[in-house]
């Protein structure tokens, strides 16, 4: 029996404040998580059964202190936007004195940032967990496990889907493939997992597939490639084929969606064989519609394509376009924000994740800039709605912000006129609508009422009403898919004017604290000895000072909780300053005013 039998696996909180949370929608249909942690179901199929194991999504159910007391080690995965949590976690645990172990992102890119924590587990542990395992019983396990050498996934055992609760989930999760052959410079994925795509047998796939089929799972699968074709030969050889007569057998029960690059739309046999295998989404990195910005990323696929042609090739093969964009780049121009616009508006993506860019550690965009001297900060991972990089931009920061406000007002705006009519032309593009209709059943109608309930009545409503009965009479037979992006869009409208007010209100915050700054220069500038004048200003400051903090916090209590923290720090922070001018203030009035009482 090991010493270490119960075995806990934490997978920390992800901020439910940004666009991949999809935390607004998830509530139409009674989901806590878009998606279960892959990677820690990946490692607990590793485990000898002789372990005793027990999952705690933190993004489904808060960690309690008995899951803690019940472990005899708990293991730690997560990515750069979850360090936070992570941290909390640790402290959490070391409460209790258990032994740590952690990996996955954050921890292998930033283990030395990391207190708290026993063993670090570095990189892909597929073939080194059981090693670890028989070090850590005999006493003799290391602090730091290096990264081993890429590993063989082909025959890796299916994740163990049993540990999930199912229903608290949007979609599942599956993973095909390692590594891209590409050489982005942002992107930390291919130095991590090389440019070697390593694959899985199309029967390995079908094992885990089979295995979410058993345990009753009849939602959307999401196939987690960072670039799902980048071994085109055998994805169109092996895996479709195999993967579409599972469907049929089973009566097509799941819809697919995954990553893929832009080349994807120059090949229509494996788009039609994608098709056929139940894919309807696919995510892909366009980035910038900037030749030059294009160049500077490493990004030579898209130079070499016709992204927009291959945009609507995609869709049309009944395929969604989901796409990523990065602003930030050194050869951004002023007018960018507006490119970034029509181009996101003219190729009908709905969903479009617009981010600034940032240098994640181990990539060539980090050293570069590192060797530059133009590194500011760690990264904190979150690529969407957050108003800053973590190096000095070429652009005026301030020049930067403000496109990239414009740019989230102007795809998902206030009554999403822009977001309704990109998703009315992508409904338009489709063909081969067979592929996206769903089962209609209870569930489905019950969403169907809470969206007609639930945003009827928001700012976007008219315009919602308007895609909505636009939908029923010329798309019919996809309705359900009309639902799905209007409740999608409720939660990019929710985060984008959530984000947007935010930024409002520390703008109005700055500008409180210069007038009242300048109030302070201009008393003392005024300050007359043995007089009065000197104390009504100060109470007059006092006053103020209060006055503008009642308002700027009642601004800030009208925001979702979820958005409050940065802001409210930065509130503390300007009260701390404005008390601080207060009290030099006073000491100078009280030191003009005491010869007078000599």
């Amino acid at each position: 029996m090991p010493k270490y039998q119960n075995i806990l696996l934490v997978y920390p909180r992800i901020p439910s404040n940004t666009y991949w949370s999809f935390k607004y929608a998830l509530k139409f249909i009674c989901k806590k998580s878009a998606m279960p942690p892959l990677g820690l179901l990946t490692i607990a199929a590793l485990f000898p059964e002789t372990y005793h194991l027990k999952l705690v999504d933190m993004n489904v159910t808060p960690l309690k202190d008995s899951d803690i007391i019940w472990a005899d080690a708990v293991f730690i995965s997560a990515m750069i936007v979850q360090q936070n949590s992570m941290r909390a976690v640790i402290r959490q645990c070391n409460l209790f004195g258990k032994t740590i172990v952690a990996g996955g992102a954050f921890p292998t890119s930033r283990h030395e940032d990391i207190t708290g924590v026993d063993h670090f587990l570095l990189g892909e542990v597929d073939k080194t967990l059981v090693d670890f395992l028989n070090n850590l019983e005999n006493g003799t396990a290391n602090p730091v496990y290096e990264r081993p050498p890429h590993p063989d996934i082909s025959r890796l055992p299916a994740p163990r889907f049993d540990l999930l609760d199912l229903d608290a989930y949007g979609s599942m999760s599956i993973q095909y493939s390692r590594g891209c052959p590409f050489h982005c410079e942002f992107c930390d994925i291919w130095p991590v997992f090389g440019n070697k795509p390593r694959l899985k047998s199309a029967d390995t796939l079908l094992r885990e597939i089979d295995a979410l089929y058993g345990l009753g799972w009849r939602g959307p699968v999401f196939i987690v490639d960072d670039n799902f074709i980048g071994n085109k030969k055998r994805v169109k050889a092996e895996l479709l084929p195999a993967l579409k007569s599972w469907q049929i057998e089973h009566d097509y029960p799941y819809h697919f969606f995954t990553e893929a690059s832009i080349n994807l739309g120059g090949d229509e046999a494996l788009l039609t064989a994608m098709r056929e295998a139940g894919f309807n989404q696919v995510f892909i990195g366009i980035e910038t519609p900037d030749p030059e910005g294009l160049e500077e990323a490493g990004k030579t696929l898209n130079l070499k394509t016709d992204m927009e042609k291959s945009i609507r090739t995609i869709q049309r093969h009944g395929m969604e376009v989901m796409a990523g964009f990065i602003i930030g780049f050194d050869n951004d121009k002023e007018d960018i924000f507006d490119r970034q616009i029509a181009f996101i508006q003219k190729n009908a993506i709905p969903k479009a994740m617009i981010g600034f860019l940032n240098a994640l550690p181990g990539t060539r965009l980090y050293q570069r800039l590192l060797t530059e001297g133009r590194i500011l900060k760690a990264s904190i991972g979150n690529n969407t709605h957050s108003m800053a990089t973590n190096f000095k931009t070429v652009m005026d920061p301030e020049r930067l912000k403000d496109g990239y406000k414009k740019i989230l007002a102007g795809i998902y705006d206030f009554n999403l006129k822009n977001y309704f009519e990109r998703c009315s032309r992508f409904l338009d593009n489709l063909e081969y609508t067979d592929y996206f209709q769903r089962k209609i059943q209870f569930d489905e109608v019950k969403i169907l009422f809470k969206s007609i309930c639930w945003q009827l009545f928001t700012p976007y409503g008219f315009q919602y009403l308007k895609f909505f009965f636009r939908s029923m009479i010329k798309h019919p037979n996809i309705f359900g898919e009309a639902i799905s992006l209007s409740i999608v869009g409720h939660h990019f409208h929710t985060i984008t004017q959530q984000t947007l007010k935010t930024e409002k209100i520390a703008l109005i915050l700055d500008e409180k604290y210069h007038y009242f700054c300048g109030l302070v220069n201009q008393y003392s500038a005024e300050r007359m000895n043995n007089s009065k004048e000197n104390f009504k200003h100060m109470l007059k400051l006092w006053k103020e000072r209060t006055k503008i903090l009642k308002q700027i916090q009642r601004k800030i209590n009208k925001i979702h909780g979820d958005y409050r923290y940065d802001i409210s720090r930065k509130y503390m922070e300007v009260s701390k300053q404005m008390r601080e001018k207060l009290k030099n203030f006073e000491i100078m009035v009280q030191s003009t005013a005491a010869p007078s009482r000599q």
